[in-house]
Formats: C-alpha cells, structure tokens, sequence
C-alpha cells in the first residue's frame, strides 16, 4: 500500500519537535537531586523552554508567511540538534535552563509552520486525519524524549541520554529534508508589515481566540500531570527509578494509535460535543489518580495523555480550517497560548506541590479543565465539524 512520503515527514516532525521538548521530564527527580534542588526549581528547566516557544511562535508565523514552509522547518529542525547537545554538557541548573531556554526558541518553526503547511497542502476534509498524524507523531516522540533518557540515565547517565537525543533529532533533519516537498499551496505573504496586519486580524476572531484559551489549557494540564507525576512516584511508597519513571510515559503512546481517528470522530458527533466528552473523561483520568494504587494511576495517566492529544488535534485542525489567511501566524498564535499554557503548569502546580502535595496539583488540573470546558460550551455553539 502506497505510503505518502509528506504524512511520514509531517510524523517525523511532530516526533522531533517533542522528542527534544519533553527530554528532562523522567529525569526531574534524578536532576533535583543531583543539582541539589527543589521541585519547583527544577521544574524551571521544564518552563525556560515552553516561555521561549511562547514569546516567538508568533513572530514564527510571520517570518514563515514570508520565507515559506519547507525552508523554516528544515533549518530549525537541523539547529535543535546545538541545544540539545549543549544541555548534555551544562556544568549547573542555570546552564540547563540557558540551553532549554534556546532549545525552546527553535521548536516554534517546527511544530507551529508544520501545522499551517498542513493547512495548506491538503483539502479541508482531510486536515484533521492529518493533523491527527502529526499528533500522532508528537505522541511517540513526547514518549522516546522522555523514556530514552529515563533508561539511559541508569546505565550511562542522563548527559548520554541527551546525547542520543541530539543524534536521533539529526536523523529526523535528514529525512524531513528529504521526504518533504516544496509547498505548492502556499501563498506568501505580501512582505512582514503585511503578515503582522494578518496576524492581528486573527485576534478579532472570537473562534480563534476561544481556541487559543483551550489550548493554554491542554498544555497547561499535561505539563501539571506528566511532570509532577514523576514526583509523586518517585516518593514512597512508590520509589521509582529513572527507568520506571520513564517507562511510566509508554501512557502517552495512546495518543498515537487514537489521534489519526480525531477527524472520524468529530464528523460523526460535532465539535462542540466531542470535545466537551473529551474534557469530560480528562477530568475523570485526573481524579483518578488520586487513588493510591498505582493500575489506577496508570489508567488515570493513560485517560489524559488520550485525552490531551484529542483535545490538541481538535484545536490545531480547527485553527487552520477557519484561518482563511496567515495560517502560519494563526496557529503561531495558538502556539504562544499553548506554551504560556505549558510555563504556567510547571510553575503554579509546583506551588500547590509545595502547599499541599499530587492533591493540590490535580485539583488545579480539574479546574482548568472545568473552564476549558465552560469555554467550549459557549464559544463552540456554531462551530463547523
């Protein structure tokens, strides 16, 4: 059966993208040790890189507008190998946060252009099967980012584990160059004060915008979870490893075999109502894990990482199918409000972790997905599947 070689590199990108972005998570616990810090303190590391994506995804967007898709992607996919080999050499925590700080400033023309070439090179029927596979693609790399170095840390130590990061991100380069055709359905943009016009349009969009606040919301939630997660099973009565940690992620490959049926879904029960009943399960994934054994927390784990990328898929697709022009400043946009999403939940929960323990971080989670939820509701009424 004849594979599209442009669905492989669209997989291969969403793979890098988040093999690079995740990479300290299992290693939080082992890195606060060795570096001898707090939780909240090392999970700056964790915000460094999602504040980086958030203040220039925009202005990604607009730069693509300009340049085009294919020559952004593959310059930025073959510069995120430099960080990451830099964070496998920082001598302290200030320098890992340099260096994830720079790691982040080079995700946005990967993740945030694919998605708008998405928009572009394929009919609107077929966005969000596409879109979906591009999640699903994320999914696996959020998975290998987190494991690879989880394993590797307890047997050659977490500076290898990114090492083998870095290699695997240069390999990605070398085939998304490759497999990834010139856009065709591209229009450029008539010079930056032009694409900065369209980008300000997209903020008059109330769809737009309530896309935006659901996506602060998804990141906000996985980054709650899978981060202070390793915390808690790193504590007893748990005392997991690095490994086990890592292993613990294998959750996050659900959201690769569920995201390509997103597009299915969404025709047959609308938008509105399959992303309510998304939200819906999340929260109950979130409560869930507040049972002491750990087969409920896995499942808990499994429900929001199945959960968070269904919810991810709908908001990307739905971005490019109602951004008529700038594609990629519109979804550069939801890019900015997905990652100060992602910087907030690695911040506040930790003051809830401080306050009051994994209680405190996932009543935080239930009450973003509470207002996600409440903002669908209204802002989804008219939406198109």
């Amino acid at each position: 059966m004849f594979v599209d070689p442009r669905k492989i590199a669209i997989a291969t990108a969403g793979f890098c993208a988040f093999l690079n972005l995740y990479s300290p998570q299992a290693l939080l616990p082992a890195l606060a040790h060795e570096f001898g810090v707090g939780a909240a303190e090392i999970s700056t590391i964790m915000t460094a890189s999602a504040l980086a994506i958030a203040l220039t995804a925009p202005f990604t967007g607009v730069i693509a507008d300009v340049l085009g898709r294919k020559r952004v992607i593959t310059a930025a996919m073959l510069a995120i190998v430099v960080p990451m080999a830099g964070a496998a050499l920082a001598p302290d925590v200030n320098a890992l946060i340099v260096w994830r700080f720079a790691q982040g400033l080079l995700l946005p023309p990967i993740f945030a252009v694919t998605v708008a070439y998405i928009g572009d090179e394929w009919p609107p029927t077929e966005v969000p099967g596409v879109a979906g596979i591009y999640i699903a693609g994320s999914s696996l790399g959020g998975f290998c980012g987190r494991f690879i170095p989880g394993l590797l840390h307890d047997l050659i130590g977490w500076r290898g584990g990114f090492l083998a990061l870095a290699a695997l991100s240069l390999g990605g380069a070398v085939i998304l160059a490759l497999l990834l055709p010139r856009e065709k359905g591209f229009v450029r943009s008539q010079g930056l004060g032009a694409s900065v016009r369209q980008m300000l349009r997209h903020l008059k969009n109330p769809q737009l915008l309530a896309t935006y606040a659901i996506g602060f919301g998804v990141l906000f939630n996985f980054i709650a979870v899978f981060t202070y997660v390793s915390f808690h099973l790193a504590a007893p009565p748990y005392e997991f490893s690095s490994t086990l940690l890592g292993a613990v992620f294998v959750t996050y490959l659900v959201g690769t075999v569920i995201a390509p049926m997103t597009g299915w879904m969404v025709a047959r029960l609308g938008r509105r109502w399959f992303i309510l009943t998304v939200i819906a399960a999340w929260a109950a994934g979130a409560l869930l894990m507040l049972a002491p054994p750990l087969p409920a927390i896995i499942i808990g784990l499994i429900l929001c990482a199945a959960c968070g990328m269904l919810c991810q898929t709908i908001a990307t697709g739905y971005v490019t199918a109602i951004a008529n022009e700038g594609r990629s400043s519109a979804v550069g946009l939801y890019v900015t409000s997905f990652y100060v999403g992602g910087s907030m939940g690695a911040f506040l929960p930790g003051l809830a972790w401080n306050a009051g323990g994994w209680p405190a971080c996932i009543a935080m989670v239930v009450a973003m997905l509470a207002a996600m939820a409440l903002i669908a509701a209204l802002a989804y009424r008219g939406a198109t599947a």
